[in-house]
């Protein structure tokens, strides 16, 4: 942490006075999923990471319910004092505007990029007992006898959904669904042959395909850690799907206070102690400005607002 002392005090001769003395008190994280989710984890890493860089305690603050809405609503309503952020999966900030007629919250007026942080890649994971080899196989029975299948999500509107969504219209297979309330509850499920198949996160799926209990058919980027499976591309199916975390603040919030938090995160992304664990949970990290955070945003609202809009998708 020696190195990113040095950095940010050299960001702070170039920095007005009160973003010089931010923080001067806790800062809070609001995450809105349940503990121990994947959001969660990756923002307590983080937070760690930040509390020793900075010298002042980042607290995680989860505030789950109403997928993400709840949390995404009290961030933006919040003081943007930079003393609180949103530390959100995708769905929040780039799939709920398009799934609800009326939010609490709008993400594009109320709520300003600060840095995207991880990208978890994720997998087509099938029982063991369904005869698909392939992902192209999986596509061939969806279209071959349409709703025979059933997949598993973490709810409307989830990645774990939207993604066999986009694969539905993109091939015209069909598939029944099944939501749960999150990707844990629905591994016994799946293992246990109720629900034929899932795209959960690799972090939480690699355990299983190890132990022979399920299938891995694709994943979003070939992987060492998953030998022998393809990517989606080289599937022959080219969906850009995953799971992402990103920070975000109150709009209004200084620009300094928001500058030397997105220097702060980034460096702290690139220590070993934060490379390594993340890498334990088979995510990357991906280190922006604002600027080109803001681009990313936009660029994924529209793209989930087609998503939504070709496969009549409404929030539940």
């Amino acid at each position: 942490m020696r190195r990113i002392a040095a950095f940010l005090f050299a960001i702070a001769l170039t920095t007005p006075a009160h973003a010089q003395e931010w923080p001067a008190k806790p800062v809070r994280f609001i995450v809105p999923s349940s503990p121990g989710g994947g959001t969660d984890i990756y923002a307590r890493i983080l937070a760690q990471g930040l509390s020793e860089a900075l010298k002042q305690q980042f607290i995680v603050d989860n505030r789950p319910g109403a997928s993400g809405n709840i949390g995404a609503a009290a961030a933006a309503k919040s003081t943007p004092d930079g003393y609180t952020f949103l530390v959100s999966a995708n769905p929040a900030l780039s799939v709920n505007p398009s799934l609800y007629k009326e939010l609490p919250y709008n993400a594009e007026r109320d709520l300003v990029p600060v840095t995207r942080g991880v990208l978890a890649p994720m997998v087509f994971v099938v029982n063991a007992t369904v005869p698909a080899k392939t992902l192209g196989d999986l596509v061939a029975i969806g279209k071959r006898e349409p709703g025979k299948l059933a997949f598993a999500s973490a709810g409307t509107g989830s990645p774990t959904y939207l993604a066999v969504r986009m694969l539905e219209e993109n091939t015209g297979a069909r598939y029944t669904h099944v939501p749960y309330k999150g990707v844990g509850p629905a591994y016994a499920d799946l293992v246990g042959g109720q629900v034929q198949f899932m795209v959960p996160d690799v972090a939480s799926a690699i355990s299983h395909v190890r132990a022979g209990k399920l299938r891995a058919l694709a994943v979003n980027q070939a992987m060492k850690t998953l030998p022998g499976v393809p990517s989606f591309e080289q599937a022959g199916f080219p969906l850009e799907v995953f799971t992402s975390f990103s920070v975000v603040a109150p709009a209004g919030t200084p620009a300094p206070i928001i500058a030397t938090l997105n220097a702060a995160t980034n460096e702290v992304l690139k220590t070993p102690e934060v490379q390594q664990a993340y890498a334990r949970l088979q995510v990357g990290t991906r280190l922006v400005s604002p600027a080109a955070m803001k681009t990313f945003m936009a660029d994924e609202t529209r793209k989930w607002t087609q998503v939504v809009k070709a496969a009549g998708i409404k929030g539940e």
